[in-house]
Protein backbone atom coordinates (compact mmCIF):
# COMPACT_ATOMS: atom_id res chain seq x y z
CA UNK A 1 0.00 0.00 0.00
CA UNK A 2 1.60 3.31 -1.08
CA UNK A 3 2.41 5.85 1.54
CA UNK A 4 1.03 9.39 1.43
CA UNK A 5 4.44 10.71 0.37
CA UNK A 6 4.44 8.60 -2.78
CA UNK A 7 0.76 8.91 -3.69
CA UNK A 8 -0.14 10.11 -7.23
CA UNK A 9 -1.62 13.33 -5.85
CA UNK A 10 1.52 14.08 -3.86
CA UNK A 11 3.77 13.37 -6.87
CA UNK A 12 1.67 15.67 -9.05
CA UNK A 13 2.07 18.47 -6.52
CA UNK A 14 5.85 17.95 -6.50
CA UNK A 15 6.04 18.18 -10.29
CA UNK A 16 4.00 21.39 -10.28
CA UNK A 17 6.20 22.88 -7.59
CA UNK A 18 9.38 22.05 -9.52
CA UNK A 19 8.07 23.44 -12.83
CA UNK A 20 8.96 27.13 -13.26
CA UNK A 21 6.14 29.56 -13.75
CA UNK A 22 5.26 30.82 -17.22
CA UNK A 23 6.61 34.25 -16.35
CA UNK A 24 9.98 32.78 -15.42
CA UNK A 25 10.19 30.60 -18.52
CA UNK A 26 9.38 33.44 -20.90
CA UNK A 27 11.59 36.05 -19.30
CA UNK A 28 13.10 37.98 -22.24
CA UNK A 29 16.70 38.93 -22.60
CA UNK A 30 18.76 41.16 -24.89
CA UNK A 31 16.83 42.71 -27.77
CA UNK A 32 13.75 40.65 -26.86
CA UNK A 33 13.68 42.39 -23.51
CA UNK A 34 13.95 45.77 -25.16
CA UNK A 35 11.18 44.87 -27.58
CA UNK A 36 8.89 43.98 -24.70
CA UNK A 37 9.78 47.10 -22.78
CA UNK A 38 9.64 49.56 -25.68
CA UNK A 39 7.06 47.97 -27.94
CA UNK A 40 6.70 49.18 -31.50
CA UNK A 41 4.54 51.62 -33.38
CA UNK A 42 2.15 50.28 -35.99
CA UNK A 43 1.92 53.50 -38.00
CA UNK A 44 4.26 54.83 -40.67
CA UNK A 45 7.05 57.14 -39.57
CA UNK A 46 5.93 60.78 -39.87
CA UNK A 47 7.54 62.20 -42.98
CA UNK A 48 8.29 65.73 -41.76
CA UNK A 49 9.94 64.64 -38.51
CA UNK A 50 11.87 61.84 -40.21
CA UNK A 51 13.20 64.23 -42.84
CA UNK A 52 14.15 66.77 -40.17
CA UNK A 53 16.18 64.20 -38.26
CA UNK A 54 17.83 62.77 -41.39
CA UNK A 55 18.88 66.24 -42.53
CA UNK A 56 20.25 67.05 -39.08
CA UNK A 57 22.37 63.88 -38.86
CA UNK A 58 23.51 63.82 -42.50
CA UNK A 59 24.01 67.49 -43.49
CA UNK A 60 26.53 66.52 -46.17
CA UNK A 61 24.54 63.71 -47.82
CA UNK A 62 25.27 63.76 -51.55
CA UNK A 63 25.76 61.59 -54.62
CA UNK A 64 28.59 59.16 -53.89
CA UNK A 65 29.58 58.64 -57.53
CA UNK A 66 32.62 60.73 -58.43
CA UNK A 67 32.06 62.93 -61.46
CA UNK A 68 32.95 66.33 -62.88
CA UNK A 69 30.17 66.76 -65.43
CA UNK A 70 26.87 65.28 -66.60
CA UNK A 71 28.53 62.88 -69.04
CA UNK A 72 30.75 61.40 -66.34
CA UNK A 73 27.78 61.05 -64.00
CA UNK A 74 25.76 59.30 -66.71
CA UNK A 75 28.58 56.83 -67.36
CA UNK A 76 29.17 56.22 -63.65
CA UNK A 77 25.48 55.63 -62.99
CA UNK A 78 25.22 53.09 -65.81
CA UNK A 79 28.22 51.30 -64.30
CA UNK A 80 26.65 51.33 -60.83
CA UNK A 81 23.92 48.85 -61.77
CA UNK A 82 24.36 45.81 -59.49
CA UNK A 83 27.69 47.24 -58.38
CA UNK A 84 28.83 49.34 -55.44
CA UNK A 85 29.62 53.03 -55.81
CA UNK A 86 32.99 52.33 -54.25
CA UNK A 87 33.89 49.88 -57.02
CA UNK A 88 32.64 52.26 -59.73
CA UNK A 89 34.76 55.07 -58.29
CA UNK A 90 37.84 52.88 -58.65
CA UNK A 91 37.10 52.18 -62.31
CA UNK A 92 35.95 55.52 -63.69
CA UNK A 93 39.24 57.48 -63.32
CA UNK A 94 40.91 55.14 -65.83
CA UNK A 95 37.86 55.10 -68.11
CA UNK A 96 37.51 58.90 -68.13
CA UNK A 97 41.24 59.39 -68.68
CA UNK A 98 40.98 57.22 -71.80
CA UNK A 99 37.58 58.45 -73.02
CA UNK A 100 36.85 61.91 -71.54
CA UNK A 101 34.04 62.88 -73.95
CA UNK A 102 31.08 61.24 -75.69
CA UNK A 103 32.93 61.62 -78.99
CA UNK A 104 35.87 59.64 -77.63
CA UNK A 105 33.75 56.88 -76.11
CA UNK A 106 31.62 56.61 -79.25
CA UNK A 107 34.71 55.49 -81.18
CA UNK A 108 36.07 53.22 -78.44
CA UNK A 109 37.03 49.60 -78.93
CA UNK A 110 34.58 47.25 -77.22
CA UNK A 111 37.43 45.08 -75.96
CA UNK A 112 39.25 48.06 -74.53
CA UNK A 113 36.17 49.28 -72.64
CA UNK A 114 35.57 45.75 -71.33
CA UNK A 115 39.12 45.60 -70.00
CA UNK A 116 38.76 48.95 -68.27
CA UNK A 117 35.48 48.11 -66.48
CA UNK A 118 35.96 44.36 -66.04
CA UNK A 119 35.81 44.55 -62.24
CA UNK A 120 32.20 45.74 -62.35
CA UNK A 121 29.32 43.30 -62.61
CA UNK A 122 27.80 42.69 -66.06
CA UNK A 123 30.77 44.44 -67.65
CA UNK A 124 30.19 43.00 -71.14
CA UNK A 125 26.65 44.39 -71.39
CA UNK A 126 27.72 47.63 -69.78
CA UNK A 127 30.53 48.06 -72.30
CA UNK A 128 28.11 47.70 -75.22
CA UNK A 129 25.65 50.10 -73.59
CA UNK A 130 28.30 52.72 -72.86
CA UNK A 131 29.52 52.82 -76.44
CA UNK A 132 25.97 52.79 -77.84
CA UNK A 133 24.94 55.54 -75.39
CA UNK A 134 27.91 57.70 -76.42
CA UNK A 135 27.13 57.20 -80.12
CA UNK A 136 23.52 58.30 -79.53
CA UNK A 137 24.71 61.41 -77.69
CA UNK A 138 26.90 62.32 -80.66
CA UNK A 139 24.38 61.43 -83.37
CA UNK A 140 21.17 62.73 -81.78
CA UNK A 141 22.15 65.27 -79.11
CA UNK A 142 25.26 67.04 -80.46
CA UNK A 143 27.40 65.29 -77.86
CA UNK A 144 25.40 66.71 -74.95
CA UNK A 145 23.56 64.80 -72.22
CA UNK A 146 19.83 65.51 -72.63
CA UNK A 147 17.99 67.18 -69.77
CA UNK A 148 14.67 65.38 -69.92
CA UNK A 149 13.40 61.96 -68.89
CA UNK A 150 12.20 60.84 -72.32
CA UNK A 151 15.46 61.42 -74.18
CA UNK A 152 17.57 59.99 -71.38
CA UNK A 153 15.59 56.76 -71.10
CA UNK A 154 15.97 56.20 -74.85
CA UNK A 155 19.73 55.88 -74.36
CA UNK A 156 21.23 52.40 -74.04
CA UNK A 157 21.56 51.26 -70.43
CA UNK A 158 19.47 54.13 -69.05
CA UNK A 159 16.29 53.47 -67.09
CA UNK A 160 14.21 55.77 -64.94
CA UNK A 161 16.50 55.39 -61.92
CA UNK A 162 19.61 56.38 -63.89
CA UNK A 163 17.75 59.27 -65.52
CA UNK A 164 16.60 60.54 -62.11
CA UNK A 165 20.19 60.43 -60.84
CA UNK A 166 21.49 62.45 -63.77
CA UNK A 167 18.65 64.97 -63.87
CA UNK A 168 18.67 65.56 -60.12
CA UNK A 169 22.41 65.68 -59.50
CA UNK A 170 23.81 67.07 -62.75
CA UNK A 171 21.02 69.51 -63.64
CA UNK A 172 19.12 69.97 -60.36
CA UNK A 173 15.91 68.89 -62.08
CA UNK A 174 13.41 67.20 -59.75
CA UNK A 175 12.01 64.64 -62.16
CA UNK A 176 11.37 61.95 -59.55
CA UNK A 177 12.98 60.01 -56.70
CA UNK A 178 15.87 57.62 -57.12
CA UNK A 179 14.93 54.21 -55.73
CA UNK A 180 17.88 51.88 -55.19
CA UNK A 181 18.15 48.95 -52.76
CA UNK A 182 18.71 51.23 -49.75
CA UNK A 183 15.81 53.53 -50.57
CA UNK A 184 13.58 50.54 -51.20
CA UNK A 185 14.50 48.85 -47.91
CA UNK A 186 14.22 51.94 -45.73
CA UNK A 187 10.99 53.22 -47.24
CA UNK A 188 9.44 49.81 -46.48
CA UNK A 189 10.79 49.76 -42.93
CA UNK A 190 9.57 53.28 -42.29
CA UNK A 191 6.11 52.24 -43.44
CA UNK A 192 6.08 54.63 -46.39
CA UNK A 193 5.35 51.87 -48.90
CA UNK A 194 4.27 48.25 -49.02
CA UNK A 195 5.46 47.76 -52.58
CA UNK A 196 8.65 46.06 -53.72
CA UNK A 197 8.72 47.25 -57.31
CA UNK A 198 10.98 50.34 -57.59
CA UNK A 199 8.58 52.19 -59.89
CA UNK A 200 5.66 51.69 -57.50
CA UNK A 201 7.84 52.65 -54.53
CA UNK A 202 8.83 55.85 -56.32
CA UNK A 203 5.18 56.73 -56.91
CA UNK A 204 4.38 56.09 -53.23
CA UNK A 205 7.24 58.33 -52.12
CA UNK A 206 6.35 61.10 -54.58
CA UNK A 207 2.94 61.34 -52.92
CA UNK A 208 4.34 62.00 -49.44
CA UNK A 209 7.78 63.61 -49.91
CA UNK A 210 7.82 67.36 -50.65
CA UNK A 211 9.04 67.94 -54.20
CA UNK A 212 11.87 70.16 -52.98
CA UNK A 213 13.30 67.09 -51.20
CA UNK A 214 12.94 64.56 -54.03
CA UNK A 215 16.64 64.66 -54.92
CA UNK A 216 17.90 64.85 -51.35
CA UNK A 217 15.73 62.08 -49.88
CA UNK A 218 17.54 59.35 -51.79
CA UNK A 219 20.93 60.59 -50.56
CA UNK A 220 19.63 60.73 -46.98
CA UNK A 221 18.15 57.23 -47.06
CA UNK A 222 21.17 55.75 -48.83
CA UNK A 223 23.53 57.28 -46.26
CA UNK A 224 21.37 56.05 -43.38
CA UNK A 225 21.08 52.61 -44.94
CA UNK A 226 24.83 52.29 -45.22
CA UNK A 227 25.64 53.60 -41.76
CA UNK A 228 22.88 52.27 -39.46
CA UNK A 229 19.82 50.73 -41.11
CA UNK A 230 21.69 47.98 -42.90
CA UNK A 231 20.01 45.09 -44.69
CA UNK A 232 21.25 42.67 -42.06
CA UNK A 233 21.65 43.49 -38.40
CA UNK A 234 20.26 47.05 -38.44
CA UNK A 235 21.74 49.02 -35.55
CA UNK A 236 18.44 49.93 -33.88
CA UNK A 237 20.00 50.76 -30.46
CA UNK A 238 22.01 53.62 -32.03
CA UNK A 239 19.39 54.77 -34.53
CA UNK A 240 18.10 58.33 -34.07
CA UNK A 241 14.87 57.29 -35.82
CA UNK A 242 14.13 54.63 -33.19
CA UNK A 243 11.06 56.33 -31.72
CA UNK A 244 9.56 56.91 -35.19
CA UNK A 245 10.27 53.57 -36.87
CA UNK A 246 7.48 50.96 -37.03
CA UNK A 247 10.09 48.21 -37.51
CA UNK A 248 12.26 49.03 -34.51
CA UNK A 249 13.75 45.96 -32.84
CA UNK A 250 11.88 43.65 -35.17
CA UNK A 251 14.08 40.92 -36.64
CA UNK A 252 14.36 42.18 -40.19
CA UNK A 253 16.72 39.61 -41.65
CA UNK A 254 14.77 36.44 -40.94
Amino acid sequence: MPTLQNSPKRLKKKRLAAKPSKAVRSKPSGISAIKKAKGKTTTAAPVAETLRKLKKHYPDAHCALHHQNSFELLVATILSAQCTDERVNKVTPFLFARYPTPQDLAQASLTDVENLIMSTNLYKNKSKNLISMAQALVDRHDGEVPQNMEDLTHLAGVGRKTANVVLGNAFNITSGIVVDTHVSRLSQRLGWTKNEDPLKIEQDLIKIIPKKDWVLISHLLITHGRSLCRARNPDCPRCFLFDLCPKRYVKLNS
